[in-house]
């Protein structure tokens, strides 16, 4: 009998295809932004046993430290890398997020070491529940939250006896209450009194745990549980104050935008607005319609709805420098382009994108509304100058067979959408385009220019790249079909009497 048995060939192709699948998979991890975190995740390691042991000299007591952050940071990180890939990529954000993170728990600290009371560390975990939720999601930052409980108890440490307060898993689930508070509250923030709502509510709950928690103590005294309570409370509450205030530091360290900031960015009084107002009349029009039929859009798969109007009203800014040759701003003059040739047409369509581009970093527009303005059009091939070009090209060629203009020289250089707001400002500018043109407007007329115009950037791959489902781009389909049918409703005509034409009457009116 063999010492081995015979492989077959299929079964060894298949050994080999394994193994350089796994070898992919390691080159994959060990490729320079997966080092480079690493390296962020173990300086935030250091850093953070630092400051937790600062008024330690032994290493005794240090070792112990450095193992607990060790493991509550490596489970913070598999945590980030499953909800927030991104930040693995994004080594700014991870930056910031570390500088957030020692920032917090060395004010906490430094706080109970001269104050020698717990409340430091309420404060630091319900000012990092916020300040994650406005700049990621509510999951992500009650998860990460809770993280920075476990760490903000290690630095907190023993506490003195000599008065009823918050320690270890008490001081834990106060802090966690106030946290998850925050985070299950705070959606979105579009008023300024938002916020002082959230902590509010966040003080009122972190008063609740923290009086029950120490009640149920073996020696609990009255007096002193309701005052170390009402400062933990009031720690809350003036933790919203002081983010309401800091506010646009964390967008412009976060490189994000709130609702509130979407809001002042939707006023027609901005300069931008303004501007595409008085020397692109058309498009200022085209653009706010754009807006409500994307918001209703949006909010039907339950997407930023705000988001999306605002973006839809900067998303063609570009046209401001040579609004004349779009078809929106002629106002009855002559098409510019029928003297001009198709590929000078198409540097000027195409023109408008990167025009709107530099104007938005001129102006200073925040990051995530100049999305809408590079991928409005993704990659899209401009049909009708694209058309003509194959017939001069014929017309030209005078039965000599000649090389048809390639697709690529006639399309917009994008990039695709890659957020699902992007992805419906596109459509809708499109599908509205489209229902302009028709002679005849009726709700089933609509419903198939908007499938038809889904249905082809689908198949163009224009939405590979943000995750949209078939699911969503047919509730999408049905919003916009609905406030498209809405807008382009029909009228009566008015009456007139019978002694008067009716082309006299419309003169005089």
């Amino acid at each position: 009998m063999p010492f081995w048995k015979k492989i077959s060939p299929r079964r060894s192709q298949v050994r080999k295809n394994i193994s350089a699948e796994r070898f992919s998979q390691i080159s994959r991890l060990a490729n320079t932004k997966f080092l480079i975190s690493i390296l962020i995740w173990l300086l935030f390691v250091v850093l953070c046993t630092l400051v937790m042991s600062l008024p330690r000299a032994g290493y005794l007591e240090v070792i112990p430290i450095a193992a607990t952050v060790f493991l509550i940071s490596l489970a913070g990180a598999l945590y980030i890398y499953h909800y927030q890939k991104r930040i693995t990529r994004n080594h700014a954000r991870a930056l910031v997020l570390v500088c957030l993170f020692l920032l917090m728990l060395a004010a906490t600290k430094l706080g109970v070491s001269f104050t020698q009371h717990s409340f430091w560390a309420t404060g630091a975990a319900v000012t990092t529940a916020v300040v994650l939720t406005i700049a990621y999601d509510q999951r992500f930052a009650m998860g990460i939250g809770i993280f920075f409980c476990l760490l903000a108890c290690l630095a907190v440490g023993p506490m003195p006896d000599s008065e009823p307060q918050p320690t270890n898993i008490n001081l834990f689930l106060t802090m966690a209450a106030g946290v998850v508070t925050c985070c299950f509250c705070l959606k979105e923030i579009r008023t300024r009194i938002k916020l002082l709502k959230i902590s509010t509510l966040a003080a009122i709950a972190v008063f609740a745990t923290a009086s029950a928690v120490e009640f149920m103590s073996e020696d609990p005294k009255l007096t002193g549980i309701i005052k170390h309570a009402a400062i933990h409370a009031g720690a809350t509450l003036v933790v919203g104050l002081a983010i309401q205030s800091l506010l646009p530091l964390i967008e412009k360290s976060f490189r994000i935008a709130t609702s509130m900031t979407l809001l002042d960015y939707s006023d027609a009084n901005q300069p931008l607005l303004k501007r595409l107002h008085m020397e692109a009349p058309g498009t200022f029009s085209h653009s706010l319609l754009i807006g409500s039929i994307a918001e209703a859009a949006a909010e039907a798969i339950g997407r930023n709805g705000l988001l999306c109007r605002v973006g839809a009203y900067y998303h063609d800014i570009g046209k401001i420098n040579k609004a004349s040759y779009f078809v929106e701003n002629e106002l009855g003059s002559a098409n510019r382009h029928k003297e001009l040739a198709p590929t000078m047409s198409h540097l000027i369509i195409v023109g408008h994108v990167k025009d709107g581009i530099e104007m938005a970093k001129e102006y200073g527009l925040p990051t995530v509304l100049r999305q809408f303005i590079e991928t409005h059009h993704g990659t899209t091939l401009i049909e009708p100058f694209y058309h003509e070009a194959k017939k001069l090209k014929s017309k030209n060629s005078k039965g000599k067979s000649v090389d048809v203009p390639a697709e690529s020289e006639f399309r917009y250089p994008g990039p695709k959408p890659r957020t699902k707001e992007a992805a419906i400002v596109m459509l809708v500018d499109t599908s509205e385009s489209a229902v302009r043109s028709l002679a005849e407007v009726t709700l089933t007329k609509i419903e198939a220019v908007v499938h038809n115009m889904a249905m082809k950037r689908l198949q163009d791959g224009q939405f590979d790249e943000c995750d949209l489902s078939l699911r969503e781009l047919s509730q999408i389909e049905a919003s916009i079909s609905k406030t498209l049918a809405a807008h382009y409703h029909g009228r009566i005509a008015y009456p007139h009497p019978p002694d008067v034409p009716a082309e006299t009457e419309s003169q005089t009116e």
